[in-house]
């Protein structure tokens, strides 16, 4: 598939863009680059290659090494809360906004 500049003015008109001349020659040419790698995409055989419905379907089958679940930071929640304008109960404050 390859766009004309007429594809790139109706395009560029569906998206309210303005577009200089230059900019419509070199989006012209970045999307049919772009069409270019997705025709080659499919060109690929896939056939017998299942499709995946979520990536951790993958992880099934494999085990995935975790870190141990441990505090590794000390609790510096005052001195982060020192510069705050407000704070209570070990929480920031902030003003209202929404009534």
């Amino acid at each position: 598939m390859s766009l004309t500049l007429a594809d790139i003015d109706r395009l560029a008109h569906l998206a309210r863009l303005g577009l200089q001349p230059d900019e419509r020659t070199r989006l012209r040419s970045q999307l049919n680059d772009f069409f270019d790698i997705v025709e080659k995409m499919r060109a690929v055989d896939t056939s017998g290659v299942i499709p995946l419905a979520h990536p951790v379907d993958v992880a099934d089958n494999m085990a995935l090494r975790l870190r141990e679940d441990v505090v590794s930071e000390p609790n510096r929640r005052e001195a982060n809360q020192r510069s705050a304008p407000a704070v209570e109960s070990g929480l920031f404050l902030v003003p209202k906004v929404i009534e």
